[in-house]
């Protein structure tokens, strides 16, 4: 008799598919839609009120070649403070375009602008490919708050002791017992991003876009989903099925939303940003988020795209690489959405 839990899932799965499936049928597809969008937020946890004070403080501007950095800190609730990095273009002038940048699991908001912690230049730009680097050299304003279990917003003990690169493991346990998740405060603090580019004379609240990689891609997916103040989104390295990803092999604990499984699978729930420019990027040989199962996740949001006369909208480029940004295509392409008549048609 086997006794690994193999089968029990791969059972769970199948049943929970037909389940949704069965509840999917009775509803018209305005009802799935905001069924599932409140089940989304459900999944989310318990997300604090987005009317408190940012009160955001400049530490520092340093001018680089291409660029003008600010250092920000401002406060998305009592005592979560968050350290921003704001990437101003050299070139025109402002209202610029403006775009909330989630970097990946790795050393934080320096990993999005190839940088080290002395604000240098990286030799190798890594997996982040100097991504918020290479939006800001295209015209637009870049945002890129620190996220929560990164860097400096890591559990203080496990800074001291460099015990982890991350407090994913430690926040989601303690954030459980609160009725919240970790993935839930930080696409509420993306959320709280947009609310700060709205505040700068410097951006065009108009056009706003975010822009994700890997697990920074499930921030910018949720947090496109549940505000319209985003105008288009590109996710890198990370879109997907759960069977084929998350449920086949290890992933990070901050990707596991309770019950989401028997909301949607996650195509849907990217699909809760129709009819909104979509571009969808992933590598070939990504070991972790594997290619057949993002050729699946596209025909999905191909369909939910053209049942809602936006199929033009929707994107992709699935390049030659591994896990890792590429760019060629996604970065010039959200340039045109947020400076197009496209963007606010919707």
């Amino acid at each position: 008799m086997d006794h690994t839990t193999d089968e029990f899932i791969k059972s769970l799965y199948q049943r929970t598919e037909a389940a949704r499936s069965s509840r999917n049928s009775c509803l018209t597809q305005e009802e799935q839609r905001h069924w599932l969008m409140g089940r989304l937020k459900q999944s989310l946890g318990e997300l604090p009120e987005a009317s408190a004070p940012l009160n955001p403080v400049l530490l520092e501007r340093v001018e680089y070649k291409d660029f003008i950095l600010e250092r920000i800190s401002y406060s998305t609730e009592e005592a979560l403070h968050v350290p921003v990095i704001v990437l101003v273009p050299k070139t025109g002038s402002g209202p610029w375009p403006a775009v909330v940048a989630c970097h990946g699991h790795g050393n934080g908001q320096l990993d999005a602008a190839g940088l080290n912690s002395d604000y240098r230049e990286l030799e190798e730009p890594g997996i982040h490919n100097r991504f918020a680097v290479r939006l800001v050299k295209q015209g637009m304003i870049v945002v890129i708050p620190e996220i929560l279990g990164f860097g400096v917003r890591r559990v203080a003990e496990e800074m001291k002791n460099g015990s982890s690169p991350s407090s994913c493991n430690t926040l989601v346990s303690q954030l459980m017992l609160f009725g919240r998740t970790l993935a839930g405060m930080r696409v509420y603090e993306a959320m709280r991003a947009v609310d700060y580019l709205s505040m700068r004379p410097d951006s065009d609240s108009s056009r706003i876009g975010i822009f994700g990689f890997s697990g920074g891609s499930l921030i910018a997916a949720y947090a496109a989903a549940l505000d319209e103040r985003i105008k288009a989104a590109v996710l890198c390295g990370w879109t997907n099925t759960f069977a084929g990803s998350i449920l086949a092999m290890h992933h990070c604990i901050d990707n596991y939303l309770p019950g989401i499984l028997q909301a949607a699978e996650q195509p849907e729930l990217v699909g809760l940003i129709v009819p909104r420019p979509l571009f969808i990027e992933s590598g070939v040989h990504d070991p972790i988020f594997p290619v057949q199962h993002v050729h699946s996740a596209i025909s999905r949001l191909q369909q939910i795209y053209s049942a809602r006369d936006a199929g033009s909208r929707l994107s992709y480029d699935v390049h030659p690489g591994k896990h890792e940004i590429s760019g060629r295509v996604s970065v010039p392409w959200l340039y045109g959405m947020l400076t197009t008549k496209a963007v606010n048609q919707g």
